[in-house]
């Protein structure tokens, strides 16, 4: 399974914790998914940047290190106002949203990357 293809499958675990206003730690997404703790975060990234380009709340800040309490280093998002942001994503109307497609989620990603000036 590809990483879009985990984070459609990650889409709606996500969508699920919004509605009842809930946190998941990585580990219990390895469970739930059934793949390795370590390929959690690629799938969110997806998410993150399908997110951003469609200005919705960022499902993936639901998404947590059961040790920090936050999103792991990877997380490409400013997390200095991470409570205001979850709360975004807690009370939008997810099920007014369908499960982005694979397509849509690829071309979110290659266009923020488009974006990113490579470091010198």
């Amino acid at each position: 399974m590809t990483n879009p293809e985990r984070a459609q499958q990650f889409w709606s675990l996500l969508v699920f914790a919004a509605r009842e206003h809930k946190c998941l730690g990585y580990p219990e997404i390895a469970k739930m998914t059934g793949m390795a703790l370590s390929g959690v975060g690629g799938p969110l990234g997806y998410i993150y940047y399908y997110c951003n380009a469609k200005e919705l709340p960022l499902l993936n800040l639901l998404a947590i290190s059961q040790e920090t309490g936050v999103p792991g280093d990877g997380c490409p998002a400013d997390l200095s106002d991470l409570p205001a942001q979850q709360a975004r994503v807690f009370v939008y109307d997810w099920l007014r949203h369908s499960v982005p497609s694979v397509e849509a989620l690829e071309d979110a990603r290659k266009a923020e990357k488009g974006r990113v000036t490579p470091s010198v």
